[in-house]
């Protein structure tokens, strides 16, 4: 059995990591405001993989689930959300070998981009480190990407190998909930109020009189 001054400083560092913890789980839950049935990953060897590695931050370093390119290192990811986000920054893990992503471009509200669509200027754009527990944040233009609706992340190159993996990728930011006025307002209109119109059909009637 340890001492118990020992034992205690264990307990007190344990209950700072699970804050800590639950803090990044709150922060990096974009995730779940993912459209998943409408999320979209371009060359990925296994079919439906690349949804697999948007998920809890408690589950970043969880390497059963992982997107790993085909024909060639790219990976193009179309990211539709349930209504509108400002996203903050994003996180990235992979192996810290050849296999990790090295480039990361950015474009927003931008659906259904293919590999053909890639060549023009990104949002914004990173230079990738190795990160294998998720602990390198890349900050986004919060001006830029305030309002945004659909995400598109190109991953062109990795570090040399000839396929590109990923085990997580993480947003951190805002949620907004999508309002239709219009239908509201086409809603009350589509049922007037005949009393309140009534002066108006009197003097209407009056008019075709005179």
């Amino acid at each position: 059995m340890p001492p118990h001054g020992g034992h205690g400083s264990t307990c007190c560092e344990g209950d700072s990591h699970k804050n800590e913890t639950q803090e990044m789980g709150v922060e990096y839950s974009l995730y779940t405001k993912i459209n998943k049935d409408n999320l979209e990953c371009l060359n990925e060897e296994c079919e439906g993989s690349g949804k697999t590695i948007f998920k809890p931050w408690e589950e970043r370093l969880n390497f059963d689930t992982v997107v790993e390119s085909d024909a060639d290192a790219e990976l193009l990811f179309n990211i539709p959300f349930t209504g509108n986000i400002k996203l903050k920054g994003i996180i990235v893990v992979g192996e810290d070998n050849e296999t990790h992503p090295s480039r990361m471009r950015i474009f927003k509200n931008r659906p259904s981009m293919t590999f053909d669509d890639v060549s023009i200027p990104p949002d914004q754009e990173f230079v990738l480190h190795h990160d294998t527990q998720g602990s390198l944040e890349y900050a986004t233009k919060v001006v830029t990407f305030n309002n945004v609706h659909h995400l598109t992340l190109h991953f062109p190159s990795n570090f040399g190998g000839e396929k590109t993996k990923i085990y997580y990728i993480g947003l951190r930011g805002e949620f907004f909930v999508s309002h239709h006025h219009g239908v509201t307002i086409c809603n009350y209109e589509s049922a007037p109020n005949i009393s309140d119109h009534k002066n108006q059909l009197d003097e209407i009637s009056g008019h075709a009189v005179q």
